[in-house]
């Protein structure tokens, strides 16, 4: 299965919630103010925040306006040209090489997995991949790494449990820059974003790979759990706060019946996503792909 398929599949959930409360509202109201006041409480009931639903409702509108549009399809079709014309203006290029990724977040979104998502998908573009445990805190993570790093046959750089993060980072790094590696993926502890002396240890280890890798394509990646719903956006606010982020990491995208906050990401804070977890498998992470988001959930 594709993309194109695996897109589909995960969105699911979404497009059911959101396909039938369309389909509703086109029945019954007309184009008109209460039209578009209703479709603006939908986008909010699929996690599109207040602000970014404002804004989607008014582009629709104008251009519906503007084109003397009355059919229900046509509303549906500036829509779908509406979302996916958003979610393009903070679009990125791929990345360039060397290239560090040091991924973010809070606990349990599923971090440490997509590190060995991403060193699978590098592997098979032919790139060659070490990955660095920074992880230094939780119990056992960083053997939870080396069983991913093994399943996925790349070189892991890890210290032991308690070790400075940083210096591990300046290890991977030395390591990198010696074997002439195309990609290191750094794994970080999770950590609330509200605790100010963890984010302070999340600016440390930035400075590292810049100061030790300036010529590398350095990406922070913040991982999102896409059942999180509204509050993913104060989460990327901060992070971004911090370090800076360059984007999204989306996980168990086939897990939720809405993520319209990916929108909000992009109209509020200028940050794509980069890449989606499909499922459970070390193949299940896709590139993101804005069309193919916005097809599978309208």
């Amino acid at each position: 299965m594709g993309i194109f398929g695996k897109i589909f599949g995960a969105l699911k959930k979404t497009k059911a919630n959101l396909s039938e409360k369309l389909r509703l509202l086109f029945s019954k109201n007309k184009l008109g103010d209460e039209f578009y006041e209703e479709l603006e409480e939908i986008l909010i009931s699929a996690d599109v925040s207040v602000t970014t639903a404002e804004e989607i409702v008014e582009r629709v509108k104008a251009q519906a306006i503007a084109e003397k549009l009355k059919d229900g399809d046509y509303v549906t079709g500036i829509l779908k040209q509406t979302l996916t014309e958003m979610l393009e203006e903070s679009e990125v290029e791929p990345p360039s090489y060397p290239c560090v990724i040091m991924l973010v977040g809070v606990n349990g979104v599923g971090k440490t997995t997509t590190v060995g998502k991403l060193a699978h998908h590098f592997l098979k573009q032919g790139k060659t991949v070490t990955v660095a445990a920074a992880d230094t805190f939780r119990a056992a993570a960083s053997e939870q790494l080396s069983v991913w790093a093994e399943r996925a046959k790349v070189r892991i750089v890890k210290h032991e449990e308690g070790s400075d993060p940083s210096a591990v980072i300046f290890d991977a790094v030395s390591s990198v820059k010696a074997k002439n590696t195309d990609v290191l993926i750094i794994d970080t502890a999770g950590r609330l974003h509200v605790k100010e002396n963890l984010m302070n240890e999340l600016r440390k280890m930035d400075r590292v790979v810049k100061r030790e890798f300036p010529e590398a394509d350095f990406l922070k990646l913040l991982v999102l759990d896409a059942t999180t719903g509204q509050n993913a956006v104060s989460q990327a606010r901060v992070f971004d706060e911090a370090v800076e982020l360059d984007g999204i990491v989306l996980t168990k995208l086939d897990g939720t019946a809405k993520g319209g906050f990916v929108f909000s990401l992009s109209a509020e804070l200028s940050l794509p996503v980069l890449f989606a977890g499909v499922g459970e498998k070390i193949d299940d992470l896709e590139y993101f792909n804005s069309q193919d988001f916005v097809d599978g959930i309208l």
